[in-house]
């Protein structure tokens, strides 16, 4: 009875302090942001704000070039995502529906793309973007960032495609569907986690990438939050309590994002891993 007892406790019992070490910092950068200055620096550690203050949080909006950095992060971040949807979704029909040659090295390939470091060609990067005339521009951070992001979009959504019946989509090309007609009104509907889950991935991954930007991208200006927030420090001093404001609010975007889509999103990451 006391090793039952004990091998249902030691799991919950890891379970929580993993949580509670994952979630910690997080916690911390929230609650240092909303605390006084006085609070921030005391010797003493102030767990739980009790004086609630917003002055580091109007530090940090007021900050130059936020808000045109707020637009840049978003412009690149939406429009990777929506690209690598688009060409993820007539691969992954491709790869799922249709029998050629190379298809099982094409697969593999991208598997071997998702799994290697992509900062190993950085400096290849740089060369083609300053060659091109394109450096201090979104256009190369959203064609690269899409790039980033493809393999596993790709894969993933096979998996989905791949655990549609045939049947349904051959029974509305019967009732006078075309090809594509078909896997707009029969399969795309049935995409709706695995897409979540790969949006999610991307926006995080474009939203959170910060090498590739401070290569290519020198004006202040054509930078994106990530640049600006390893910078924020040297702008305020040791202005903690804005530098934690400044964190905050990068993180904000993907923490609500996490909160409204998590559980379709781990179910369409497992899910399109394992079918097809």
């Amino acid at each position: 009875m006391k090793r039952s007892l004990f091998g249902r406790l030691w799991p919950n019992a890891t379970a929580v302090v993993l949580f509670a070490g994952f979630v910690f910092p997080v916690y911390w950068m929230f609650a240092t942001a909303f605390k006084p200055t006085g609070d921030i620096i005391s010797e003493n550690p102030v767990w739980f704000p009790a004086n609630v203050t917003f002055s580091h949080f109007e530090k940090a909006v007021h900050a130059d070039n936020f808000w045109t950095l707020v637009g840049n992060s978003v412009t690149v971040t939406l429009c990777s995502v929506l690209l690598s949807l688009v060409i993820a979704l007539f691969a992954a029909f491709a790869l799922a529906r249709m029998r050629f040659r190379g298809r099982r090295g094409l697969i593999v390939t991208f598997m071997l793309a998702q799994m290697a470091p992509w900062e190993v060609m950085i400096i290849a990067i740089y060369m083609i973007v300053r060659d091109n005339d394109m450096l201090d521009s979104l256009v190369p951070l959203t064609v690269f960032y899409t790039m980033m992001v493809l393999p596993l979009t790709i894969l993933t959504l096979r998996g989905y495609v791949a655990a549609v019946p045939k049947e349904l989509e051959e029974s509305a090309m019967v009732d006078g569907c075309t090809r594509v007609q078909a896997f707009r009104r029969v399969i795309f509907p049935l995409l709706a986690p695995g897409l979540m889950a790969t949006s999610l991935f991307g926006f995080i991954t474009a939203w959170n990438e910060f090498p590739l930007v401070l290569i290519l991208n020198k004006d202040n200006e054509k930078q994106t939050l990530p640049l600006w927030l390893s910078q924020f420090q040297t702008a305020f001093g040791d202005d903690w309590g804005a530098t934690m404001a400044a964190s905050s609010l990068f993180a904000l975007p993907i923490l609500i994002l996490f909160i409204f889509l998590q559980r379709k999103a781990v179910s369409g990451l497992t899910d399109g891993a394992v079918k097809g």
